[in-house]
């Protein structure tokens, strides 16, 4: 953790940077010192932490979309529904929009101070400048992607300005486009300071960005051929690798592993986790808290029941669970009782003890006759509530302070699965068919089941095998959702292929009836509009 050894060695100006807004801290001599800088830095790491994981950014990317829908608790449910209420004035536009550029200001203070700095040697400026390039190209990838035409600014701001307009999606993509590689040619290819920004990780958003480029209005001929090759770069030329077990990647404390290749970090102190805070574990979780012979405790977590699976996600997406164990992985399927106190009673007596099952979700309907014979709580599909539904387990956090306290756990923002997915896509798209059936079979087959028998696992590894015929994008759609189920990449993914419209009307039962065509885009903050002197246009439709 990068940032909590630097922090705690820092002066109060420095910790100061946490507690005030970082556009008037930039103003000062402060940053034009080596520990300036290196403030500076950690502090454009900062818009990370108010995004991922964090309500703002998971509302705004996880469901109004095929795969996940509205639970039963929460506001911003107007992200889901596509009501008249997803207008201009909306909360989480503004506040994506305002801390984006803010870390934006600061990257492009850093690469504009580091230069200057006469007490930093050359290696560890050269490093730093590729940090806040990697960043600030971060930052206009998500803006671009949510709002599409916006504003750039490449100088730093140290007073109020009231001018701005928006730069076309093209030009934004340049930026983007040429901060990564200068940033690719900066970064190390390792770090000891995990949470840093590394070669990999710059190469691996690169092909993230190209092959989102390449669908869209500022499409280069070479883009899907690049996103290609960097992937397999990522792949090939480092240390990564897929892990055996699939939910090894998540598991509490394997953090930083060999699949994972950079992710938002956050820590025990929630001084240092910004205004987030993290509770991608809450969200994503069923009320199983008030049901018999349970309470709510660490190890099953807080539920907030903010998003709930589509049945399009759990009858279609995972249809195969025969072979494919990532349903299994991803979601939790047994509850085990904890409160005596609620334990139902047969015959005068408990029907069964705490540490025993209390609820079973078999994820298929069975027959009544089955349900009946259990003396535990059996929740099928068709029982399922906006208030009691499968539970996503990626994001359990265990170690929380107590069961108030928001989440400790870093949150992944890029994995060598999707490094995977990346490769077999821009393949796809490029003509190279097989050659992307080689991918989706190499990610496939991590997650085949293993039988009793060597025979066995042997017909699940090839049920799990694709041919090149097979693959489009609604296949590579369904892969990346199997896959990267509530990482923060649904929305994105829909909006670039041209899906998010067609699948939300088929599947969202919220949002099919309202979602419009100019809802690829989100509305420009009101106060961006109304606070700029010349004209700044509002997205079509809002």
């Amino acid at each position: 953790m990068f940032s909590l050894l630097l922090l705690s060695c820092l002066t109060t100006s420095c910790n100061n940077l946490l507690d005030e807004d970082v556009r008037t801290q930039l103003t000062g001599s402060f940053i034009g010192t080596s520990e300036g800088l290196e403030a500076a830095v950690v502090a454009a790491y900062q818009p990370l932490r108010q995004f991922y994981g964090v309500e703002r950014g998971m509302t705004t990317t996880v469901f109004g979309t095929d795969i996940y829908m509205q639970g039963s608790d929460g506001s911003f449910k107007y992200f889901d529904t596509y009501s008249s209420q997803l207008d201009a004035r909306n909360q989480y536009s503004r506040e994506i929009w305002n801390n984006f550029y803010v870390g934006i200001n600061t990257a492009n203070a850093i690469i504009e101070r580091a230069p200057e700095i006469t007490n930093m040697n050359d290696a560890t400026r050269t490093i730093r400048i590729g940090e806040a390039k990697f960043l600030r190209a971060h930052h206009y990838f998500v803006l671009v992607q949510m709002f599409g035409p916006v504003h750039i600014t490449l100088e730093e701001t140290q007073q109020v300005e009231t001018e701005s307009g928006r730069s076309s999606v093209a030009e934004v993509y340049d930026v983007i486009v040429t901060d990564l590689e200068d940033a690719i040619s900066r970064l190390p290819a390792t770090t000891n300071d995990w949470g840093r920004a590394v070669k990999p990780a710059a190469e691996h958003l690169l092909a993230r960005v190209l092959l989102t480029r390449a669908s869209s209005v500022a499409a280069q001929p070479t883009d899907y051929e690049r996103a290609a090759t960097l992937a397999k770069t990522v792949i090939n030329d480092y240390s990564y690798t897929l892990l055996p077990d699939v939910a090894e990647v998540f598991a509490q404390g394997n953090e930083n592993n060999p699949e994972m290749i950079f992710a938002a970090q956050y820590i025990n102190d929630q001084i240092y986790n910004g205004d987030g805070p993290n509770n991608a574990s809450r969200f994503v979780l069923m009320q199983y808290d008030v049901e018999p012979g349970m309470k709510r405790d660490m190890l099953n977590g807080t539920p907030w029941k903010r998003f709930r699976p589509t049945d399009f996600l759990l009858n279609e997406v995972y249809d195969d669970r025969a072979n494919d164990v990532r349903y299994d992985k991803f979601f939790k399927r047994v509850y085990y009782a904890n409160n005596a106190a609620t334990i139902p009673q047969v015959n005068g007596a408990p029907a069964y003890s705490v540490g025993d099952t209390a609820i079973w979700l078999p994820g298929v309907e069975l027959p009544a006759s089955v349900i009946e014979s259990k003396s535990y709580q059996v929740l099928t599909p068709s029982r399922y509530t906006p208030k009691l539904y499968p539970s996503l387990i990626k994001f359990d956090d265990a170690i929380r302070p107590d069961n108030q306290a928001p989440g400790v756990r870093d949150f992944p923002m890029m994995r060598l699965a999707e490094t995977y997915l990346i490769a077999a896509e821009a393949l796809m798209m490029s003509g190279q068919a097989e050659e992307a059936a080689e991918y989706i079979n190499t990610l496939r087959l991590r997650s085949a089941r293993v039988g009793d028998t060597p025979e066995e696992t042997e017909q699940h590894r090839q049920a799990m095998m694709v041919s090149p015929d097979q693959l489009n994008i609604d296949f590579i759609l369904d892969e990346r959702a199997r896959e990267l189920v509530g990482e923060m990449f649904r929305w994105f993914d829909l909006v670039r292929t041209g899906e998010l419209v067609e699948r939300v009307r088929e599947h969202n039962p919220y949002g099919g009836g309202n979602i419009q065509a100019h809802h690829v885009l989100r509305p420009i903050p009101q106060d961006q509009i109304d606070r700029t002197t010349s004209e700044f246009a509002q997205n079509p439709g809002y």
